[in-house]
């Protein structure tokens, strides 16, 4: 996202690590065929800066075309259905913190 450091403060980390597959017909396509999913960590931060300092630029390619806020509870309906397990569960690991 091109958030700096110095925009971020660390919350919380997800306890365990969160996966996901490629679906069929992914597989050998994305990543150069290297991978069959990820397996991640995943970190709730308060941002601290401005819109504008959000440079999903920042990355050659870039990983995004867009953004924008939403409430936490939508992300799981915005996402590829394919990841849509990690992202609920995301949400539901940070909803304790009223961050969610």
């Amino acid at each position: 996202t091109g958030v700096r450091e110095e925009h971020a403060t660390l919350i919380a980390q997800t306890r365990e690590e969160l996966f996901y597959d490629l679906p069929d017909a992914l597989m050998g396509k994305l990543w150069r065929g290297r991978y069959r999913g990820q397996r991640q960590h995943w970190m709730l931060a308060r941002y601290t800066g401005s819109d504008d300092a959000i440079r999903i630029d920042a990355h050659d390619p870039p990983e995004f075309c867009e953004w924008k806020w939403i409430e936490p509870d939508l992300l799981p309906e915005l996402i590829v259905p394919f990841k849509k397990p990690v992202y609920e569960q995301v949400v539901k690991a940070f909803r304790h913190l009223g961050a969610a």
